[in-house]
């Protein structure tokens, strides 16, 4: 099973970050109402260029232009460190690179504004391997510093995973523990059965072949 956290529409659970700008529909809201999102099949190395504005376009830029061209900047930064923190510790439960979701700055360049990484949550083949795998998940859900709701959510996804792993374990230590003590039930009956068989034999008269006589 792959786990999807991503607010979109997404068939793959994953670990996206909190967007700095609202979504509407399957893109993101910009202050001029332009939108924009990265195809779901670009990862980060294809990150677009992020380079501030030339002096003669910052000059052109108003003060609150300026404000929200700085808060991109820094929203871009920080989704992207997200990202690259749940890849990192996913490592091989990681089915896809990050991919993310931009908006369009006053300068137009197109800054990162949320992202995702998906990540298999499959419980394992038995539950050893189950309870690794649930540690591990739990790790990449939260390598951020700053988990998301949904990372968050995954992160439980996978306390459940290992808390049904462990009563596996449990279960099946009881199934031996009661075969054991039925084996030796077992064994206990046959030597109890044994002595009652020398005990009757030895009231019918019948004396036991190593028995001496004491009044010879």
């Amino acid at each position: 099973m792959i786990a999807s956290l991503s607010s979109a529409a997404s068939t793959a659970p994953s670990f996206p970050t909190r967007p700095v700008q609202q979504r509407t529909g399957a893109g993101v809201a910009t202050a001029d109402g332009a939108s924009d999102v990265a195809p779901a099949s670009e990862s980060a190395a294809d990150r677009p260029a992020v380079a501030a504005a030339s002096a003669q376009e910052k000059g052109q830029l108003s003060e609150a232009d300026r404000q929200r061209l700085q808060s991109l900047q820094r929203s871009d930064r920080q989704v992207r460190a997200h990202e690259m923190a749940h890849v990192a510790a996913g490592g091989s439960l990681v089915r896809s690179g990050a991919s993310f979701s931009y908006a369009i700055g006053p300068d137009g360049q197109r800054y990162a504004v949320g992202g995702e990484v998906a990540i298999d949550t499959s419980p394992g083949r038995n539950p050893e391997e189950t309870l690794d795998k649930a540690a591990r998940i739990r790790a990449a859900a939260l390598a951020p510093a700053d988990p998301s709701p949904q990372d968050r959510q995954v992160a439980a996804l996978a306390t459940r995973l290992a808390m049904q792993a462990s009563m596996e374990l449990a279960l099946r230590r009881d199934d031996t523990a009661g075969a054991r003590v039925t084996a030796d039930s077992r064994e206990g009956s046959a030597a109890a059965v044994a002595a009652y068989t020398g005990v009757a034999a030895a009231a019918a008269g019948e004396a036991p072949a190593a028995a001496i006589d004491l009044f010879a």
